[in-house]
């Protein structure tokens, strides 16, 4: 598994690429901001995802939240402490 962030970026990027095929993503490492938090001491990170995908074409908003947790089953609680999601161009 990922040790550093980096790589868990790298990891992130890829899963959602390859489950979603997002027309665009970015994904941020806001570990700093989290120093001190519960997650920061056991190591994991924390995350921003901000995602446009043609999968997400008429679904609700907790749907398309559940495919990208879908994507990054394995990584929730063992490197992604807290994964923040934005829906781009979601109506």
């Amino acid at each position: 598994m990922a040790v550093d962030n980096t790589q868990r970026l790298a990891l992130i990027r890829e899963r959602l690429e390859i489950a979603l095929k997002p027309d665009s993503l970015d994904v941020a490492d806001e570990s700093h901001k989290h120093e001190g938090h519960a997650g920061a001491k056991t190591g994991m990170g924390h995350f921003a995802v901000t995602i446009q995908s043609p999968l997400f074409a008429d679904k609700k908003i907790l749907a398309c939240h559940r495919l990208i947790y879908q994507a990054l089953d394995d990584l929730m609680n063992t490197e992604i402490h807290a994964l923040r999601i934005t829906l781009k161009n979601h109506l």
